[in-house]
């Protein structure tokens, strides 16, 4: 009965119900179940017919989590039994409820869930819908406010930001949710922007409706402890006044979708939130969605893995959660300088300790996820393991203390400084580690040391810690029917263990004296006290005729023989077994009180243990730049507050590694922009480097920005507020889009948002289509990048009449006029006798007329006729183009009259 009223009230869910020692699904479900996990299909007596039926041991659970929820995207309500009070063989014995329902973002501390990244739930919640659907103006839409929250559940890390249509997109990239929860108007609206942009990115959407918080209340099971309407509002309210006078009606929104859908699904689960950190766009830099995934920060885009992309290649932390710190900053580097120059006081710090590094990285290796496992104690779960774990990275996190303020001393004895600011940056870090070590005591004299005993890696739930539990308590199986185990409890964690434990003892210490008794008394040395779950308490004797003296007393019961052993029942010893399986009982029934204790002695200093781990994380970060930079030879930048950027000898970080693997060396390159320099247009063959260069531009920036030192020589490098990149495309067929398509919405947008303190990065505009229509959106583009614009700004092309209508003049290789402010550098080919040649990547000032495409042809293995006749086509053109008359004068000239006209 409860599994079909569970199959009504979850329609939308696999149901996964607990059967003893087994999840089992029935009817319908189960024949998609058994296709989803490939096990066996069968039949059940269910009400006098049969029912499809099929299962698999509670062991396999995030096995088969992983592939319903992960891969397939399923939703899984999670039904558990409870223990009644009712005799075991009585009707109704167990309660079956459903606790929680899965999904790819609520996903809490499964082993399946990645340690390196967060798993983001997000709620997008735009201003009055109805707006959206009627709006004709697809600018004025596209600054329509969005208000977002997003939440790890599994570290409680909780944002907020409000954002507007236009940028959605971007933010949807950067935060990279495993799922987006949406209003439930919008589940059949396929003209809603919003709904488009979280589809087209390719992100699991679920809907629910906040304002519906009754049926929010009617999913969960009505034996549960949840709360009633007005609790839910009070904390949904709650939520909305962390910032009352900051937080804007659509983060509001925003944050009522994700509670209620929080609430929906982690039912018992549920955690209490934290206040929300919210997002301000003026203190972080703008990554817009294309330029994320071209620049391949988080993904590379030949193998869609983290392998050959920036988080690869500058990894260097020692912990999990300060490699989704690293992620995160990436994608959001910083705008404050006062920020960034704390972040890399830090580094320089580092850089110049190299055996303090050592230590250090040794140190945090030894540290775990304390963000997570404070979690999993607020979410009500947790494990005696991760109790220990809380302990070591408490020590962690003292040894660490140490090891500094002993650097410290070393450096007065010595006066090896490096500076005040370089200290005054780690002193004040260190200042803000609140010292927990009360608490990691606490934990070391109640728990028994893992290294004496091996622990229980059960995790105890709030239900489990009731009395009315069906699941047997630790150190007491069917197996071992007396319960006597290694305890996790030291018997000095209070008066009531010890008395406990001295009791167990003399229990003991009475049935060892009884069986030697026995053995004595009867001429029975192969005599045994013993207990199984098919006997019970009852005496073996592994020898028949040891037993001829018990056979006559009518103290012993023979119970059953075989051909060489005998078992009898004994009185004497059942009543001795019967108070040492209460006793061992009283002590795990104790064991798990203790826990509780312990367990919310955690949770009182969750925001501490979350503080704490955090500023670990960060110095974590810090310290991977420092290492970084003395393996990869990088300099610290100088970041100000104005529009430069001069690098000098700068590396592509990705590429570089990638031929110092195979043994080659790159070639750096110098770029500066001034307020008379703002736009660079760069021409020059295939495979040159030009797309290397205009990345490398960018992603130096970002690195500078994040506070890590930079592959260059030296930089100088002003704010970037915005980052835009229109390399690299690919048609997008299933949404009717062609390759130019796409690369001329990436163009538009980048010239719609852009704005003075922006870098943009730009290639191939213009590609495509005819060579008149490509030459004339190159210019189009030029031109409204400086004069509108007004950014810095690298556009790579092999349009190089490009240059003649920029006015490009050979001496200053500035251009003329109004295009004053447009640099020109180009690449070339060094030619080698015997006709081979050599590919020169290092960029000088200039324009290269010749892209010697033939090259690349013929180096990819073109046959060699085609090649010839390419050449004669070649040739001739050329002759064609040399026979035009003025034609760079008439391109300057009609470059001019266009911007008159303008």
């Amino acid at each position: 009965m409860e599994i079909l009223e569970n199959l009504n009230r979850y329609p939308h869910c696999i149901l996964l119900t607990r059967v003893g020692q087994f999840y089992e699904s029935y009817f319908d479900q189960a024949a998609e179940v058994s296709r989803l996990l490939n096990i066996k299909l069968t039949k059940k007596t269910w009400g006098g017919q049969r029912v499809l039926m099929c299962g698999f041991p509670i062991m396999y659970l995030h096995k088969y989590l992983k592939i319903l929820v992960q891969d397939q995207k399923r939703f899984v309500a999670i039904c558990e039994e409870f223990r009644r009070d009712r005799p075991l063989d009585a009707k109704g014995a167990f309660e079956r409820r459903v606790t929680r329902i899965v999904t790819p973002g609520t996903l809490i501390d499964e082993p399946f869930l990645n340690p390196y990244e967060n798993n983001f739930l997000l709620a997008v919640a735009p201003a009055e819908p109805e707006r959206l659907e009627g709006s004709s103006s697809p600018s004025c839409a596209s600054e329509t406010p969005v208000g977002l929250a997003w939440i790890d559940v599994s570290t409680g890390e909780f944002y907020t930001k409000n954002t507007t249509l236009g940028g959605l997109r971007d933010e949807v990239v950067r935060i990279s949710p495993k799922e987006v929860i949406l209003d439930e108007r919008l589940r059949d609206d396929n003209t809603s922007p919003v709904r488009t942009a979280a589809v087209e990115e390719n992100c699991f959407v679920s809907y629910i409706s906040p304002c519906k918080l009754s049926n929010v209340l009617q999913r969960l099971p009505p034996s549960a402890d949840q709360p009633n309407a007005d609790d839910l509002l009070a904390q949904i309210d709650a939520s909305k006044e962390v910032f009352p006078a900051a937080l804007t009606g659509e983060e509001a929104a925003a944050i009522e979708l994700l509670t209620a859908f929080m609430h929906a699904h982690l039912m018992e689960h549920m955690p209490s939130l934290m206040s929300p950190h919210r997002e301000l766009s003026s203190s972080r830099m703008q990554i817009d969605s294309h330029t994320v995934k071209a620049l391949e920060i988080r993904q590379s885009l030949r193998e869609g893995g983290t392998t050959g992309s920036l988080l690869h290649v500058i990894k260097r932390t020692a912990t999990s959660s300060g490699t989704r710190l690293l992620a995160r900053w990436l994608c959001s580097p910083s705008t404050s300088v006062v920020e960034i120059n704390v972040r890399q006081s830090l580094v320089a710090f580092f850089h110049s300790r190299p055996f303090l590094r050592q230590d250090l990285v040794l140190l945090l290796r030894e540290a775990e996820d304390a963000t997570r496992i404070a979690q999993k104690f607020l979410l009500g779960r947790g494990s005696f393991p991760d109790l220990t774990a809380i302990c070591t990275t408490i020590d962690t996190w003292s040894s660490i203390k140490e090891r500094i303020l002993m650097e410290k001393k070393m450096d007065e004895r010595t006066d090896d400084t490096v500076g005040d600011a370089e200290w005054s940056s780690i002193e004040k870090l260190m200042e803000k580690l609140v010292d927990l070590e009360w608490l990691a005591a606490r934990i070391r004299t109640a728990l028994v040391p893992r290294e004496m005993t091996p622990m229980p890696d059960k995790e105890f739930s709030s239900d489990e810690l009731s009395t009315s539990s069906v699941t047997p308590v630790p150190g007491r199986d069917f197996r071992n029917p007396l319960g006597i185990t290694d305890w996790t409890i030291k018997p000095e964690f209070s008066e009531q263990f010890g008395d406990l434990h001295a009791t167990l003892q003399s229990l003991l210490a009475e049935k060892d004296e009884l069986e030697r008794r026995l053995q004595v008394s009867y001429a029975a040395p192969t005599l045994t006290l013993r207990a199984s779950p098919g006997l019970g308490m009852h005496i073996h004797v592994a020898r028949k005729a040891h037993a001829s003296q018990l056979r006559k007393d009518a103290d012993f019961i023979s119970v059953s023989e075989s051909g060489s052993t005998c078992t009898f029942f004994h009185i004497g010893w059942s009543q001795l077994a019967a108070q040492i399986s209460e006793t061992t009982m009283a002590i795990a029934v104790a064991e798990k009180e203790a826990f509780e204790v312990l367990r919310n002695e955690v949770i009182s200093q969750s925001t501490s243990l979350r503080r704490n781990a955090r500023i670990i994380d960060e110095l974590d970060v810090t310290l991977a730049f420092a290492n970084l930079a003395v393996e990869m030879h990088f300099v610290r930048p100088t970041v100000i507050e104005n529009t430069s950027y001069h690098v000098v000898n700068g590396r592509h970080p990705t590429v570089e590694l990638g031929l110092l693997t195979s043994g080659r060396g790159f070639t750096p390159n110098t770029v500066t922009f001034t307020p008379d320099s703002q736009l660079h247009i760069i021409t020059g063959p295939n495979m040159a480097g030009k797309s290397t260069l205009l990345r490398q531009t960018a992603l130096i920036a970002i690195l500078a920005q994040i506070g890590s030192y930079v592959p260059a020589d030296s930089a100088e490098i002003g704010i970037v507020d915005r980052v835009f990149s229109r390399v690299g495309a690919k048609d997008d067929l299933f949404r009717d889009r062609s390759t130019f398509m796409v690369e001329m919405l990436e163009a538009s947008d980048i010239l719609r948002r852009a704005t003075p303190n922006s870098l943009v990065i730009m290639d191939e505009v213009g590609r495509g289509t005819t060579v008149e229509d490509g030459l004339a959106i190159a210019f189009a583009t030029a031109h409204h990048l400086l004069s509108v614009n007004g950014c810095r700004a690298m556009f790579a092309t092999h349009f190089h009449e490009l240059a003649d209508m920029l006015g490009y003049d050979a001496e200053s290789h500035h251009g003329h006029g109004a295009f004053s402010k447009v640099a020109f550098f180009c690449t070339d080919v060094d030619e080698i006798e015997d006709g081979f040649f050599a590919y020169s990547h290092r960029v000088k000032p200039g324009v290269n007329r010749d892209s010697h495409g033939l090259k690349v042809a013929q180096l990819a293995g073109m046959p060699e006729s085609a090649v010839e006749v390419a050449r004669s086509a070649l040739a001739w053109l050329k002759k064609r183009s040399a026979e035009r008359a003025d034609s760079k004068l008439d391109l300057r000239t009609l470059g001019q009259v266009l911007v008159s006209y303008n």
